[in-house]
């Protein structure tokens, strides 16, 4: 049953002239004092889901965006803030690019905003996509199996970190701790200071591609899935595959169960008026995105989603994304009905995210997010 309510924001500013017609992504670039507005956006759409009954304000992590479309760099230290500004909503990572990162800082700085937040950061991470910032903290993008291999090694090092006293770790990119004189012993154990007080740690992935061994990366060490904005027939199919996956390795699910499913979404009183509302920032998304090879609405996406090959901004239109339901389109009541129907088909799912395509104005969002509490949460209250 559905009973939980969340939304994501990555990090844009204010947009001008969105669109497959408007300014080309790589010609945005926008002074310092624009791109920290992401900070008055994520503050005010706080504010919004704390108010209106959400549970989580997930924030997408990202780095050097001058084109004013990903610029949040450090989730835990903006949710920290945001906490102080609120009174219950979670902070959602969404997620860390563990590659950028350190592992045991990462698992340092999440374990502080734990503690200052009394546990309303939520911990997500994902591989990452954009070559210009992994790559440039001197990690492989361009190498997607380097990538992975990475990756995997860096999340089995931050939970054990997060998980036991002390630890060793010895793998093929990291000795941890080193083989080092400390003090007058040989150092041989390391503990992670302080350890998030939140245990267990709950851990969230996105599910982009939706590969056998991603899935069971995530079954092994039961980290918790995310579909958003992707096709209705892949998110059945993914599903299915997250809970035999479980089912290997000793979890009997409720399909659905330990997912959270995503729609882009515009409500309005007509489909066709929701539909042009979205559109300028459907494209925007499309445009930005399409060349990193990240769009999810079609078989033949995925498919170059897995092979990190590029696509076309043009290859998917906005009624398309409202047929294949990876966008919610139409009036409260049309976007009620379909949850509804979502709701029966999985039944272990209780978790649906609203997201929003770049560009996206804040004011927008902030009105949606109130249609939407207003108009369509109260039908999945007990």
């Amino acid at each position: 049953m559905i009973t939980r309510f969340s939304t994501l924001y990555v990090g844009h500013i204010e947009l001008e002239r969105c669109g497959l017609a408007g300014t080309p992504a790589d010609d945005r670039r926008y002074p310092n004092e624009r791109l920290t507005e992401v900070f008055d956006t994520a503050a005010a759409l706080a504010r919004a889901a704390d108010t209106l009954g959400y549970e989580t304000l997930w924030l997408a992590e990202h780095h050097f965006q001058h084109e004013g479309y990903e610029c949040i760099p450090s989730i835990p230290m903006l949710a920290v803030d945001l906490a102080h500004r609120t009174e219950r909503v979670k902070i959602g990572c969404a997620f860390n690019v563990v590659p950028a990162w350190h592992p045991l800082r990462l698992a340092e700085d999440y374990a502080v905003a734990d503690i200052l937040t009394k546990g309303r950061v939520v911990f997500g991470v994902g591989r990452g996509y954009h070559t210009r910032e992994v790559e440039t903290f001197g990690n492989p993008m361009l190498d997607a199996e380097a990538n992975r291999e990475l990756f995997e090694e860096q999340v089995e090092i931050i939970l054990r970190a997060f998980r036991e006293e002390s630890f060793s770790h010895r793998g093929k990119h990291y000795t941890l701790p080193p083989e080092v004189p400390y003090r007058g012993y040989p150092l041989k154990e390391i503990t992670l200071v302080p350890r998030p007080l939140h245990q267990p740690v709950e851990v969230w992935q996105p599910i982009v591609s939706g590969s056998a061994r991603g899935l069971d990366f995530m079954a092994r060490h039961r980290i918790k899935g995310v579909i958003s904005a992707t096709a209705e027939e892949l998110v059945q199919r993914w599903f299915r595959d997250y809970q035999d996956t479980a089912r290997r390795h000793g979890r009997a699910l409720q399909l659905g169960e330990d997912l959270i499913l995503g729609f882009r979404m515009c409500i309005d009183d007509t489909a066709e008026r929701a539909i042009e509302r979205a559109r300028p920032y459907f494209e925007e998304h499309a445009k930005v995105m399409a060349p990193l090879g990240m769009l999810r609405y079609s078989e033949e996406h995925v498919k170059a989603v897995a092979a990190r090959q590029a696509q076309s901004p043009s290859s998917a239109t906005l009624e398309n994304g409202v047929r294949n339901r990876s966008w919610l389109c139409g009036p409260s009541g049309d976007i009620v009905s379909y949850l509804k129907e979502v709701e029966r088909q999985y039944p272990g799912l209780d978790h649906v995210m609203l997201a929003w395509a770049i560009g996206t104005p804040r004011a927008v969002m902030v009105e949606q997010l109130t249609r939407f509490a207003r108009e369509v949460m109260p039908a999945f209250r007990p």
